[in-house]
């Protein structure tokens, strides 16, 4: 058994193995989510537990994975660019072979690669790349395309990161919900509201010196970017700046031509590479955060700017309405994308003191309502019962 532990040690009673990939490649996006599920994943389960966590790095350049308490396993004896190719294709050897055995793999990053034995989790995220195609680069609208059926079809267990993602995991792929799990992810500790000092040296640093308005996420089509400048150029009013935090994306140079050639270029300002320290105090000193989303599977950034007390506006597309419309949310929602509604409503929330001092008050308790440790629990509780029902079925 490839559990040597087991062999030495008859506390260990179950062995868990996630694919990290995703996280020593990005550090944004699925990566981050994998990096803090495994995190408190490491610090949730029992003593009696392996957790083993599974990458590649033939070339020895992988991010650091050290995770107190796991097991970490990278795969040096190949090119893993090679065996992920066949993969994509349901080739290839299968994963157990490579990560050893296990009673649980867990794969965060929509996909289930060829696997012989153990029970499956698959983490989907969001199902875009069905809903709104034209939102999705063509190499993964064409990968994920190919790939997801066979998935669901042999994931013993599909967790969704909303209600609204497992409905439409049921209603575009057909998973029955007793194979459904929804593990709302948590909002880092990291983010709180900063102090005025901290929010002055990020001013100076970035050269911030007027109020702005603030929208964070990666500069592609379905953040809804293009949409925002529009509202934006409607607001001549404000005097203030339009800052657009987020990294290089598919079908960005649109995008970033249409804000070199904006009526109010010299109030936008387009921020890459910005740290948590940096963002954290972004997000406490603007006026209000803007999310134009057409379609998200959970929603990081609102969260985030409600964490730091920050005023939110939002779309209220895919779980947006979900996420952000708990009883107690001081977020508000627009319903569509009409500009003069959405123009309307930040022009209020820019003068409504009263709803601002509301949401800096409530908006950090809202946000904790989401707590990795709630989701790492729920996902080991996953684990056990699917252990559960495979040993009843052997029993």
């Amino acid at each position: 058994m490839d559990c040597l532990r087991r062999l030495v040690d008859p506390r260990c009673t179950m062995r868990v193995c996630v694919d990290i990939q995703a996280a020593v490649a990005q550090s944004a996006g699925v990566g981050r989510y994998v990096h803090e599920m495994v995190r408190h994943l490491a610090a949730t389960l029992p003593p009696e537990t392996e957790l083993v966590l599974f990458y590649f790095d033939f070339l020895r350049r992988a991010r650091s994975a050290s995770v107190s308490k796991a097991v970490v396993k990278p795969w040096r004896l190949a090119p893993g660019s090679l065996i992920q190719q066949l993969w994509k294709r349901g080739m290839g050897p299968p994963f157990d072979q490579l990560a050893g055995e296990a009673d649980v793999y867990h794969f965060p990053n929509f996909i289930l690669p060829p696997l012989h034995r153990g029970r499956s989790v698959v983490t989907i995220h969001d199902l875009s790349f069905i809903r709104l195609p034209d939102t999705t680069e063509e190499k993964n609208l064409q990968y994920l395309t190919a790939r997801i059926r066979d998935t669901v079809s042999r994931a013993d267990l599909i967790v969704t990161d909303s209600e609204f993602s497992a409905r439409e995991a049921e209603d575009l792929l057909e998973v029955k919900s007793d194979r459904l799990s929804v593990v709302y992810p948590g909002i880092d500790t990291r983010f709180f509201p900063q102090e005025e000092p901290e929010i002055a040296r990020m001013r100076l640093l970035l050269s911030l010196p007027r109020p702005y308005i603030l929208t964070v996420g990666t500069i592609e089509p379905r953040k809804n970017h293009a949409f925002l400048i529009e509202v934006f150029e409607g607001l001549e009013e404000f005097d203030g700046d339009l800052v657009i935090v987020g990294r290089r994306g598919w079908k960005c140079t649109p995008i970033l031509e249409r804000i070199r050639t904006s009526s109010r270029r010299g109030h936008i300002r387009w921020l890459a590479g910005i740290n948590d320290h940096l963002l954290t105090a972004l997000y406490s000193g603007a006026e209000l955060f803007v999310f134009p989303s057409l379609y998200e599977g959970f929603g990081f950034p609102p969260l985030e700017a409600l964490a730091c007390g920050c005023p939110v506006v939002s779309s209220a597309a895919g779980s947006l309405a979900e996420i952000l419309g708990r009883t107690g949310s001081p977020a508000k929602l627009v319903d569509g994308f009409d500009r003069d509604r959405w123009g309307e409503t930040i022009r209020r929330a820019l003068s409504d003191s009263d709803w601002r001092h509301l949401s800096a008050s409530r908006g950090p308790d809202y946000a904790r309502q989401y707590r990795w440790e709630d989701a790492a629990r729920t996902m080991w509780e996953n684990y056990q019962r699917l252990v559960s029902i495979g040993r009843d079925r052997q029993g």
